[in-house]
């Protein structure tokens, strides 16, 4: 029996149990989640610090390690996202909708479980917490294979969640970490229809592209984040440049954070030496620009194709000048990984136009596009940010990990 097969085996009979669990009964394994994740920083940090060590040797880059650090403070935070979840709204039982039917058939649409979810990974260790919570509250199972990156914080990670539930009298493969990190592994996951409902990849297009291709088991697709801003020809040049300096270099290891930027011609000339001056005070960016934006920048080189499709996750940024608001919706639709889009301008019309016309999941006006989150959504923790269209869309929080199911109740109706 392969490893996958024996994690399988234990999720689907821990689904079981997880399957009569109370809202009452969640919320307490998860607080005491919280607790004892706050009780163990020490001994996780440990874990963290050999995985950053590796990372170091390795030569990652510093804006990819910051994805990969845990410190006091982000464990605080984790444990906060813990309690978040415990404090939402169980959506398991909920009534979608009732009626009586025409048979005199009692007909109730309830949430209900998925069953047993995988989720694959890349380098952010708290990712592993996030998904645990939101697969529990829902009574999911669920199995997590992490990156090679962090499979020693995660390892400690679960292990908190494993004890937790252990002590609460449960069975603890509930929770279930993938420690063999290699491809192989990973990709006989992607094929585990017999156990796995759903399979959550979560991390870079190469990664996102290789689950697509290869998996059979039902997949949500989320992540990659090509995000655009159009500085509009009406735009507050003053709010434009503290939107762009913070959804670019806050995190900009992070799917929500601004890759490319798109301008209009008649605000160019005063906005990018704007941008560039105040930047150089916050973390100066290596802009990749067009023609036309290439005179009025001095960190730049030109732009090829490419550099409009790719997400750098650095202190990089694409820039194209367009002529009109239709030119920079149709720049944004042909780049687009549907994940969050920004127009920045005083004039609402111009507003309404591109968030009708933009085809991602979240559309901003006014805002920077790294408010695309769960916690900021209202959903507690998030599994991921889906791209696609079907079943969810967006943030994916607690009602995106359930199906539903019809009970109908008659008193003895066939059906002529």
């Amino acid at each position: 029996m392969t490893l996958i097969e024996k994690l399988g085996q234990r999720a689907k009979k821990a689904s079981k149990d997880l399957a009569g669990l109370s809202t009452t009964a969640k919320n307490q394994v998860l607080l005491a989640l919280a607790d004892g994740l706050i009780k163990a920083s020490d001994c996780i940090l440990r874990e963290n610090e050999k995985d950053l060590l590796a990372a170091s040797e390795h030569g990652i880059s510093e804006v990819m390690t910051d994805r990969l650090r845990l410190t006091k403070e982000r464990i605080q935070a984790i444990a906060e996202g813990v309690i978040q979840v415990a404090d939402l709204q169980d959506p398991i039982g909920q009534v979608v909708r009732g009626y009586t039917n025409r048979d005199g058939l009692k007909i109730l649409q309830k949430r209900v479980p998925l069953g047993v979810i995988a989720m694959i990974f890349e380098s952010r260790p708290n990712v592993s917490i996030d998904a645990f919570c939101l697969a529990f509250k829902t009574n999911n199972a669920i199995i997590l294979r992490g990156g090679k990156d962090a499979l020693h914080s995660n390892k400690a990670l679960i292990g908190v969640a494993r004890q937790v539930i252990a002590e609460a009298g449960y069975s603890p493969d509930m929770v279930q970490l993938v420690e063999d990190p290699s491809h192989a592994v990973a990709e006989e996951l992607m094929l585990a229809t017999d156990y796995l409902d759903l399979l959550i990849p979560r991390g870079g297009a190469r990664l996102i592209q290789t689950v697509k291709e290869k998996a059979k088991v039902p997949v949500i697709e989320t992540g990659v984040g090509n995000v655009h801003i159009y500085v509009d020809k009406d735009a507050d040049l003053e709010m434009a440049v503290r939107i762009v300096i913070n959804a670019k270099t806050s995190r900009p290891s992070v799917c929500n954070a601004a890759e490319s930027l798109v301008v209009h011609q008649s605000v160019v000339a005063v906005f990018l030496p704007m941008l560039e001056k105040a930047l150089a005070d916050q973390h100066p960016v290596a802009f990749r620009a067009d023609e036309r934006a290439m005179p009025y920048l001095t960190n730049a080189t030109k732009a090829t194709e490419a550099d409009f499709a790719t997400e750098f996750l650095d202190y990089i940024m694409a820039v194209k000048v367009v002529d009109h608001l239709e030119e920079a919706i149709e720049v944004i639709n042909t780049y687009t990984t549907h994940h969050s889009e920004a127009i920045i301008t005083q004039e609402i019309s111009r507003a309404e136009r591109f968030q009708d016309s933009i085809d991602a999941a979240a559309v901003y006006v006014n805002a920077s596009t790294r408010f695309t989150d769960g916690f900021v959504f209202g959903l507690g923790a998030e599994i991921g940010i889906s791209t696609q269209k079907l079943h969810a869309r967006g943030p994916m929080g607690l009602e995106a990990l359930t199906s539903t199911k019809y009970y109908i109740n008659g008193q003895g109706q066939i059906r002529e």
